[in-house]
């Protein structure tokens, strides 16, 4: 008789869930149902002075820090399998304060961004609007079309940049003869990188694909670029750990890295693409990717002498590691002037309109980069290479020469 009162309850509840449009007949099952009317009439129980609105409010609180993994190890104590289960999932998903690293999520489940991820990737966002919108018939000056899709744009461009200055800071540290994830630390450097190993070691993008699969933006494309920013991650540790123990590198590593360095574009252009309701347009997708491959080489020159000091991956750096200094300028030159072949032919595939738009943005780019004068797309240059880099950060910490000032550019002609 208590079974059918019960019963009874959980359907007059149920009913009054779909009146109200809580529950959504056609998108969910009876299980579903049944879970959300026992929610409910948990909620309305009475519990001491705990009113309506005091429930409410120590859901939104602690909801949050229960995880899937919690919730086992609650089932299992509950049921009498396990006596220290949940203690352990608390403590594995739950916030500690006194962990002081820059990402800190309630649960390794959510995905969560700080400030100052935020603000590194505001001119990588600037700098998309710009230059993207135009292949989607946007325009990036428009504040109509920019704030519609800002906020997720916005969200995973900050999260990788939170997930990429963990990985410099892990370059930043004593590695000895193997990469930082693969070696012990000593207590002293456990508190600076327990973070950054915890969440590069695993999945690092999980909370970013579970949040873009809850808002139907996830794609088999978007899941692969997060597998090729995994992968430069990977490379940037292999061969930054290399170059600081004086150990040879392949020099395939190092253009695949370089090739795979602006993944965080062809996630953001994909995604664009998606939240429009467009088909991929591969020719676009196949000139974007040239242009940022030599964007990030020319990047690499101006940050040259930075990356030595900071131990970042720099094509340059690898080009000297491997070819040597005397003839790591002219390989990389080589290597520009067949990437620029090719966005040269796939520039005019693009459409007289189109290629006009993106010429005239990248003219726009070097001027603001700092460019008055010259070719309008500005020329190459390649900086002094530096033989030693221990021996040039040696003299660099003992000096005042600002960093990034370059001495004795090489000139090298831009392939027309």
């Amino acid at each position: 008789m208590e079974g059918l009162k019960k019963l009874e309850q959980v359907q007059r509840t149920i009913h009054v869930l779909q009146s109200i449009g809580i529950i959504n007949p056609s998108k969910t099952n009876n299980d579903s149902e049944r879970f959300l009317a026992n929610f409910t009439l948990l909620l309305i129980q009475h519990c001491g002075e705990l009113d309506i609105s005091a429930k409410c409010q120590l859901i939104a609180e602690h909801m949050a820090k229960i995880s899937t993994a919690y919730l086992m190890g609650a089932l299992q104590c509950i049921s009498g399998e396990g006596e220290n289960q949940i203690e352990s999932a608390v403590s594995l998903h739950c916030y500690h304060k006194e962990d002081p690293a820059p990402v800190q999520s309630i649960s390794d489940e959510m995905a969560m961004v700080g400030l100052d991820a935020m603000l590194r990737a505001s001119s990588t966002l600037e700098d998309f609007c710009r230059s993207y919108f135009m292949f989607h018939k946007m325009d990036g000056n428009q504040p109509e079309s920019i704030f519609r899709h800002l906020p997720m744009l916005s969200f995973t461009e900050s999260y990788i940049y939170q997930l990429d200055n963990l990985n410099e800071k892990l370059l930043q540290l004593p590695t000895g003869e193997v990469t930082v994830l693969d070696r012990d630390y000593d207590e002293d450097e456990r508190s600076l990188s327990a973070t950054s190993v915890r969440m590069l070691r695993r999945d690092p993008f999980r909370p970013l694909v579970i949040l873009l699969e809850h808002h139907g933006l996830l794609t088999e494309r978007i899941k692969e670029e997060f597998r090729c920013g995994e992968e430069y991650w990977a490379l940037e540790r292999k061969l930054c750990c290399a170059l600081m123990s004086d150990n040879e590198i392949s020099i395939e590593d190092a253009i695949r890295a370089i090739h795979l360095k602006s993944f965080d574009y062809r996630v953001l252009n994909l995604l664009l693409y998606h939240m429009r309701g467009e088909k991929v347009n591969e020719l676009h997708m196949e000139f974007l990717s040239l242009s940022e491959l030599l964007v990030e080489v020319s990047d690499d020159l101006f940050d040259y002498e930075e990356d030595i000091l900071n131990n970042n991956f720099n094509i340059l750096r690898m080009f000297v590691k491997y070819y040597g200094a005397s003839a790591a300028p002219a390989n990389l030159a080589k290597f520009i002037t067949e990437a620029e072949e090719k966005y040269d032919r796939l520039l005019k595939e693009l459409g007289p309109e189109l290629s006009l738009k993106y010429q005239k943005r990248c003219e726009e780019a070097t001027r603001e980069g700092g460019k008055t004068s010259g070719p309008p797309l500005g020329t190459w240059h390649v900086p002094m290479v530096v033989e030693d880099e221990a021996k040039y950060r040696t003299e660099f910490s003992t000096s005042s020469r600002p960093r990034g000032q370059s001495v004795n550019k090489l000139l090298l002609n831009r392939h027309e």
